[in-house]
């Protein structure tokens, strides 16, 4: 194993989930983690892909946003109860109240992104929730929409990391060393 953090047991929680706002890089970071961990990545929204078999835009196109939320719910609980190494969640997943529940007790990392850096990265994208229906324009629609998540993030955050910069590698090493920290401090009640 190339990084220090190891993944528990099977049986155990993931040994890292990422969360984050559209263009965080979850799903690159995530990768770059795992290969550092020598452990699986699963990114939520390839998994529900694979289980609806359509991509994403064409599930809110054809069900709603709320059947969508829905089926993320019911994958992210799956992932959680099953997976030991790493899983990257989709950007709005923390909107479901269901989702939030499951993370208590995760080693929950929020790649932080400032709107700036994250709508260079997202522009032009296809991504369903920056159609501009609402006359708003996509830029400030995503603009709204991280200043509303920021609260759901943090109120599930075990570990926050600044992902403006985008270097994967170096914040896949960033995050190993924040979750090595936390093996190091006493737990309550023990001697230190």
């Amino acid at each position: 194993m190339t990084g220090s953090a190891t993944p528990e047991p099977a049986g155990r929680r993931p040994v890292a989930v990422l969360v984050g706002f559209m263009g965080a890089g979850k799903s690159t970071v995530g990768a770059a983690l795992a290969r550092l961990l020598d452990a699986p990545l699963v990114d939520t929204d390839a998994e529900i892909v694979r289980r609806a078999g359509r991509p994403i835009p064409q599930i809110f196109v054809d069900d709603g946003e709320q059947a969508f939320r829905d089926l993320e719910a019911q994958v992210v609980a799956d992932v959680l109860a099953t997976h030991t190494g790493v899983v990257a969640l989709g950007g709005g997943a923390v909107t479901t109240a269901a989702v939030r529940e499951a993370l208590a007790g995760h080693a929950v990392v929020h790649l932080d992104i400032t709107p700036e850096a994250g709508w260079a990265r997202v522009r032009g994208s296809d991504r369903p929730l920056l159609r501009d229906d609402d006359g708003r324009g996509a830029e400030q629609r995503y603009r709204d929409l991280h200043a509303a998540r920021r609260a759901l993030y943090r109120s599930v955050t075990v570990h926050h990391v600044d992902a403006t910069s985008g270097d994967a590698d170096r914040l896949a090493r960033r995050i190993v060393a924040v979750l090595d920290a936390d093996h190091l401090e006493p737990t309550a009640g023990s001697p230190s």
